[in-house]
C-alpha cells in the first residue's frame, strides 16, 4: 500500500489487509462516497468489490442493468432500492441478490449515513445499459434516453473528488 492524494491505495497485485477508513475514497454530492479498494493500476480481475456511503437522496449509481452477477448488503442505516422499477425499502442486513440483467439501483433513505457493501461478477466485454424508468427518474437516478454508455448516463455528474476514508463513516 502506498499513501495516494487522501489515503492508502493498492499499488500491486499481492494481498493486502486494509481498514476502509484509511483508504483513499471517491464522492460525488448527490451520489455519496465510495472505495473499491483497488487502485488506478490495480484492478480486481475476477470480483469488483465496493463500500458505499450514502446520505439521504444519494443514488448509488444510475439505474441500470448488467450482464453480470450483482448482490448488495446493508450494514448499517436505511435506503430505497428500485428494482425491475419497484420501490422497496431496505435497512440494516438486508440482502439484495440482482441476476444478469437485474434492472436496479440503491439510493440513500436516512438521515444517517447507509453503508453498502456490493459485490460483482467481472467479466471483460460485460454487457450494460441504463433502461429509461419513470420511479428511477423521479429519485433523480435514472436516464430520460436509454444507452449503453456510461459516460452518457453520468455526464450530468461533475468528476469525482478523492476524500479521506474517515471522513465519509459515521463515528464508530
Amino acid at each position: 500500500m502506498e499513501r495516494g492524494e487522501a489515503g492508502l491505495i493498492p499499488v500491486d497485485e499481492g494481498w493486502f489487509v486494509v481498514n476502509a477508513r484509511e483508504m483513499e475514497w471517491l464522492a460525488v454530492d448527490g451520489s455519496g462516497a465510495w472505495t473499491s479498494f483497488e487502485g488506478p493500476h490495480i484492478r480486481f480481475e475476477q470480483v469488483g468489490v465496493a463500500l458505499n456511503v450514502l446520505g439521504r437522496g444519494d443514488a448509488m449509481a444510475m439505474y441500470h442493468a448488467e450482464e453480470t452477477q450483482e448482490d448488495f448488503l446493508v450494514l448499517s442505516g436505511e435506503a430505497l432500492l428500485i428494482i425491475e422499477g419497484r420501490e422497496r425499502p431496505l435497512k440494516a442486513w438486508d440482502f439484495v441478490h440482482c441476476p444478469s440483467w437485474t434492472e436496479h439501483v440503491i439510493i440513500g433513505a436516512s438521515d444517517a449515513p447507509c453503508i453498502v457493501l456490493a459485490v460483482g461478477a467481472r467479466r471483460k466485454g460485460r454487457g450494460l445499459r441504463y433502461p429509461v424508468n419513470e420511479t428511477a427518474l423521479r429519485h433523480r437516478a435514472g436516464v430520460e434516453t436509454e444507452t449503453t454508455e456510461p459516460s452518457e448516463a453520468y455526464r450530468a455528474f461533475p468528476e469525482p473528488h478523492v476524500t479521506v476514508g474517515a471522513s465519509v463513516f459515521p463515528n464508530p
